[in-house]
């Protein structure tokens, strides 16, 4: 299989517009345009029921007391645990393609709705679910797409890997469970065959420079 986009570039910076939030000189961060890109995929083996695209970021900080602080930054050195950033599946054989801007446009204080997905697919919780809970601006459910928003603060550029399956079922055996790492676990032997693009992002100035 392969997965091509107009949108992203394989082991290039993604744009500030596919992002959650861009650097801002005065508060560090401000809400980015948080559009979804553009995928299409090619070459999926015989027996394709359906497809699924996940997007994750191997690179999260796995403890968050130097996340964000002044004057200091997240270590290098610190074990790194995945965050997803989107999970969308159910998507029919004979699509190959999904649009820039068709399943998000702009932050969505408290989440997107889901998990029915528009055309009839279906999406995941992102991990901004748990990130911002106990927020009281900003606490809900995040169905969905959101881009990136690593801390601004972090002392290396992060990945993001968009990652398109091939699946020998019609319908993913989710279950009430919608988070990542239960999408995840509920495409374990159903795989046929998957493509990559991945992709880096810093609100660091320092790297950003």
């Amino acid at each position: 299989m392969e997965l091509v986009s107009n949108s992203l570039t394989d082991q290039a910076p993604i744009a500030e517009k596919f992002a959650f939030a861009v650097i801002d000189p005065d508060n560090h961060v401000a809400l980015s345009s948080n559009i979804n890109p553009h995928l299409a995929w090619k070459g999926e083996p015989a027996g394709t029921r359906s497809f699924a695209v996940i997007c994750h970021d191997p690179d999260v900080p796995s403890a968050g007391d130097d996340v964000n602080q002044e004057d200091r930054e997240v270590p290098a050195d610190l074990p790194r645990v995945d965050f997803y950033h989107w999970t969308l599946f159910d998507i029919p054989a004979d699509q190959s393609e999904i649009m820039e801007g068709s399943h998000c446009q702009g932050v969505t204080p408290r989440g997107k709705s889901g998990p029915s997905a528009p055309q009839g697919l279906r999406h995941g919780l992102n991990d901004y679910t748990s990130w911002f809970a106990g927020d009281g601006d900003m606490e809900g459910d995040y169905f969905g797409y959101d881009g990136p928003c690593p801390p601004w603060n972090d002392s290396i550029v992060h990945r993001y890997v968009f990652t398109v399956y091939a699946l020998d079922v019609d319908r993913l055996p989710v279950a009430d469970d919608m988070s990542g790492g239960a999408i995840v676990a509920a495409l374990e032997g159903h795989v046929l065959d998957k493509a990559s693009i991945t992709v880096s992002y810093t609100l660091n100035p320092r790297l950003a420079d």
